[in-house]
């Protein structure tokens, strides 16, 4: 399977976006809602709709930025949150990203849309992109790894093994404020560089 941009650019312009719940997952609105500081410099990537970019935006968060390999979502996203700064939607390969260093980076269903093959690597690229005690929050999906997707699945053990040698595992609990459809299928997490 080849998760390139003419796939992705195929599943905007179709409409076949499953994962799109329509707005902000009720986890990560909570967690957006208890930050204080709006001018930490956050990523969201492969950010679909930007339903959490739209948020952030609408609470006076002043330094996101979203990247997706697709140019559709981009453009979504500059419709619906007019003023955006057009420099921070990047349409590139997340594991080419040359940024400087954030302090927040938001997973919303990006992990779960890789081939699982490239998890490592995303790994390690969250890593280079955060500054030192900055955080990845967010949701992964809870059910096992499978090859019929996207969305690939995954457990916490596999999460656990995969994060810790590059993160300090501060949160990962199943999301007890999930939707319906996902209850009992996410798993919350708060991992710190």
């Amino acid at each position: 399977m080849n998760l390139n941009r003419d796939f992705w650019e195929e599943k905007y312009k179709n409409g076949h976006l499953k994962w799109d719940i329509g707005y902000i997952s009720t986890p990560l609105k909570e967690y957006i809602d208890q930050l204080e500081h709006k001018e930490i410099k956050i990523l969201v990537p492969g950010a679909g709709h930007g339903h959490e970019v739209a948020y952030l935006l609408q609470l006076g968060f002043k330094n996101v930025y979203v990247v997706d390999l697709a140019k559709q979502p981009l453009k979504h996203i500059a419709s619906v949150c007019p003023g955006f700064p057009k420099d921070r939607l990047i349409q590139a390969d997340f594991f080419d990203l040359k940024q400087d260093k954030f302090d927040l980076i938001l997973e919303q269903t990006f992990f779960c849309a890789l081939l699982p093959g490239r998890r490592a690597d995303y790994v390690q690229k969250m890593a280079e992109l955060l500054s030192p005690k900055s955080k990845i929050v967010g949701l992964l999906f809870d059910f096992p790894l499978t090859e019929a997707g996207p969305p690939f699945g995954g457990i916490k053990t596999e999460y656990e093994t995969l994060f810790k040698p590059s993160f300090h595992i501060k949160v990962l609990e199943r999301a007890y404020n999930s939707i319906q459809p996902r209850k009992d299928k996410e798993l919350f997490f708060i991992f710190e560089k």
